[in-house]
């Protein structure tokens, strides 16, 4: 490497372990760096980045100090603190699986495990810095938007045979899908895999086929990705995007959600896989889902009281759709802790009607609908402009439940005719639908979740079956995932056949079977179960 490249380069070390700093910053100087900068926390690192341009950053991932490594590697990205230009190393002396996944998909340019010898330590630096130094102009050219131009300088280095080829065949590719030439990418990539399998060019080809709706196609290679280590999360995530491009959303939703365990730190994908299980009326999944942004968020570029807010709505709807008596318990306490985090994290933040409305939502959880509804209707009317989608939503399912369905109804349609004028406001087309889907199920069903299955049970205890089999059904539509009203509901069912002699729903029986055939049921519910299974073989009912 050319010594002036060498000894010039501006090297940031950010450590918060003294020990530790100073050894890394000896070491360097052993090896001929002379221009060394140190930081022990994230907010210092930004603030030196914010007032001078580094060649190298070598970061700890652990600091304990508000924001850790990755938080601060990716407010540098998205607040363009750091240029393509600047690499960036990682050293960790962890290393579980959540994590690593979570580090490469951001990917820095080096990932160093503790303990690692300075031999190995110099090989990598010497390695990125001469490959950014050399690879300057199209870096620069990258960041500032340049796509066209960027590819036709790559085009003149590969004409001389450069040694950075695979790097700048897969800096072309991405050009080109930013660039939004799903063909032309399509015949590069595979141009590339008919000279060397790069695991990157399978990534592009399917990501350009999925662009020029060429699914089935991505579909069959995204699987084949799934069964090899280095592709198995991009396989997933991306999926999980096709399914839900498809709106197959229960696909969607099983992508999305091994991805998200595989690197839990992706904010963006934990989002889609909110609103995925909204869509599902999966509301367990949902209120996981917001549980790690809120983890995740706290103190990165993500945090703000939407983040907390949104954590409590979640567990909220969980909680109405759950008969768990601990779990809701539980899940009021969380929902009381994310209130305060909010104040603590944001104190001068003005959301007092968006509290007001989850305190009245937790009171009617409680079953104090007198304190609910006072709280509601002490809310200004003034709709009439969105500020915040979710909040308005949230409010638009506190006067459903609370009986006033009107309001309700004319606050949904004030957020659909929203977020179509504002397409950008939803993040993706999943959440405008899944509110399209609130608003048509509240005007069909005017109880809320718990009022539903207790009114249908009640009914069933009486021995109004038919009125029963329809409270049921329209709690099983709303709560399609908790066995117990599955398991009232196929009851229900056979009941009425039996004693009144109307026809069978097969295909309802079968929903609530396959529900329950996989659901973990206490003893007392598979006991039910086992009767209601000989049932239909007196019966040669088939389910």
């Amino acid at each position: 490497m050319p010594t002036k490249i060498y000894s010039k380069a501006k090297i940031l070390i950010v450590e918060e372990q003294p020990l530790a700093q100073s050894y890394m910053k000896q070491s360097l100087e052993r090896l001929g760096f002379k221009d060394l900068r140190l930081a022990e926390h994230a907010n210092s690192a930004k603030e030196l980045c914010l007032n001078e341009q580094f060649d190298l950053i070598i970061c700890s991932f652990n600091l304990s100090k508000q924001q850790d490594g990755y938080q601060l590697y990716e407010e540098l990205r998205v607040k363009k603190l750091i240029k393509n230009a600047t690499g960036f190393i990682f050293i960790s002396a962890e290393t579980s699986g959540a994590l690593v996944h979570s580090i490469l998909e951001l990917q820095p340019d080096d990932f160093l495990v503790k303990p690692f010898t300075i031999q190995a330590l110099e090989i990598r630096i010497q390695r990125i810095l001469k490959r950014k130094h050399d690879l300057r102009t199209l870096y620069t050219l990258i960041e500032d938007g340049n796509d066209s131009k960027a590819i036709k300088h790559i085009d003149l280095a590969l004409d001389k045979n450069n040694n950075y080829s695979p790097i700048l065949l897969r800096l072309k590719g991405d050009a080109l899908l930013r660039l939004k030439r799903a063909q032309d990418a399509k015949f590069f990539f595979k141009s590339v895999l008919d000279i060397q399998k790069f695991a990157w060019a399978k990534v592009g080809l399917t990501e350009a086929l999925i662009a020029n709706n060429e699914h089935t196609l991505a579909q069959r290679m995204l699987k084949t990705m799934l069964e090899r280590q280095e592709t198995r999360l991009v396989a997933l995530d991306l999926l999980g995007r096709l399914e839900l491009k498809l709106n197959q959303f229960e696909l969607a939703q099983t992508f999305l959600s091994q991805a998200a365990e595989l690197a839990p730190r992706n904010i963006s994908r934990q989002k889609s896989l909110s609103n995925v299980s909204l869509i599902n009326h999966d509301y367990e999944r949902n209120y996981l889902a917001q549980k790690s942004i809120a983890g995740y968020a706290k103190y990165s570029i993500h945090d703000s009281p939407d983040v907390y807010l949104n954590a409590a709505r979640a567990g909220i709807d969980f909680a109405l759709t759950t008969d768990q008596t601990d779990q809701v318990q539980r899940i009021s306490r969380q929902t009381n802790q994310y209130m305060n985090d909010l104040k603590k994290q944001f104190p001068n933040n003005t959301n007092q009607a968006q509290i007001d409305v989850l305190n009245a939502r937790m009171h009617y959880l409680r079953d104090e609908h007198q304190k609910a509804k006072k709280l509601i209707e002490q809310l200004s009317d003034d709709d009439s402009h969105i500020r915040s989608v979710d909040a308005a939503l949230d409010k638009a399912k506190a006067f459903h439940e609370l009986g006033f369905h009107q309001k309700a109804q004319a606050l949904f349609g004030q957020i659909i005719s929203h977020c179509e004028r504002h397409p950008t406001t939803t993040g993706d087309t999943t959440y405008l639908r899944y509110i399209q889907q609130q608003q048509s199920e509240r005007r069909d069903i005017k109880m809320g979740p718990k009022e539903l299955n207790n009114h249908a049970v009640s009914q069933f205890n009486k021995g109004q079956l038919n009125t029963a089999l329809e409270a049921f059904t329209q709690a099983f539509r709303v709560m399609p995932r908790n066995p117990s009203i599955a398991l009232n509901l196929l009851q229900c069912l056979f009941d009425s056949t039996k004693q009144q002699g109307s026809s069978f729903n097969t295909k309802l029986a079968k929903k609530c079977y396959t529900l329950l055939s996989k659901a973990s049921l206490p003893e007392d519910q598979a006991q039910r179960l086992d009767k209601i299974l000989h049932m239909a073989k007196e019966m040669k009912l088939d389910i």
